[in-house]
């Protein structure tokens, strides 16, 4: 993995956040819309897979995978997805989406169905770590997506995911801790969570459950011939986090830069890897 060049890439797609680019070609273009535990987002690539503008909301209408609040997502993926189109001049009407690993198929049929009743028309539903492998640029290691409330390991083969494995812990389990140990409610904890000039802080309390992820990913990965690991997802942020991980695994753990982005871009690029392997032009 080219590492600069991943974080550059990102970077780009983290500008057109707040500075869409509106030169681009209209009649292509390729959407994501990524249904996290703590945020959903809607990625959107030009024809050559460059970012042309991203949308994002913190939410709780999806719980590792599952909807829990139908009418809240639909509403939220609608209106992020209206402000995009206001934006760029065009119309959204299909794109891709992503399941976490280990996702039952009713729960997959939910989440095409929040998408779809939003009028965005699922081309494609991919698994998180090929989307996250797609941006990552790599066809062999482990990809670690620590999600809202779940850390969920993926070994890549040749390009193929050949084990997955979910379990319960991620980024709302450092939100509880820190709401236990300071007293005070969820979202205040969240807040602080999220608040970079409190990072320090905030490591310090949420290290040992980083250390319970670290320790999860060992189990799995240690059963395969792994040589890199890569670390994504939001509650993987923390400046130190690969330090830890890469500790207890044993193994060298890449993080990118702002891993939160790296799934919800993937999955966008879904489109434009498709075409290409269909030797579109």
């Amino acid at each position: 993995m080219d590492l600069k060049k991943v974080n550059d890439y990102i970077k780009k797609f983290e500008k057109t956040i707040t500075k869409p680019n509106l030169d681009f070609d209209k009649s292509e273009f390729y959407v994501g819309v990524d249904l996290g535990t703590a945020n959903i987002v809607i990625t959107v690539l030009d024809k050559n897979g460059n970012p042309i503008a991203g949308a994002t909301k913190r939410s709780r209408v999806v719980k590792d995978g599952i909807v829990v609040d139908f009418v809240g997502a639909i509403g939220i993926v609608r209106k992020l997805k209206e402000d995009l189109e206001e934006k760029l001049g065009i119309e959204i009407t299909q794109g891709y989406t992503a399941i976490p690993p280990g996702v039952e198929q009713g729960s997959v049929k939910a989440i095409v169905n929040v998408v779809e009743s939003a009028g965005i028309d699922v081309l494609e539903v991919v698994d998180e770590p090929t989307a996250a492998s797609y941006v990552l640029g790599i066809k062999d290691g482990a990809v670690i997506d620590v999600g809202g409330g779940t850390t969920g390991i993926s070994i890549l083969e040749k390009g193929e995911v050949i084990f997955v494995a979910d379990e319960p812990t991620g980024g709302t389990h450092m939100t509880l801790v820190i709401a236990g140990s300071s007293g005070i409610d969820f979202e205040e904890a969240e807040d602080i969570k999220l608040d970079p000039k409190r990072e320090s802080e905030v490591f310090v309390k949420v290290t040992p459950v980083l250390q319970k992820m670290a320790t999860i990913s060992k189990k799995y990965i240690e059963k395969f011939d792994v040589k890199e690991a890569y670390l994504v997802g939001g509650a993987a942020s923390f400046k130190e986090a690969e330090k830890i991980f890469e500790k207890e695994i044993g193994v060298r753990v890449y993080k990118p830069y702002m891993p939160l982005y790296i799934t919800p871009i993937g999955i966008a690029l879904t489109g434009l890897i498709n075409k290409n392997k269909k030797g579109g032009k």
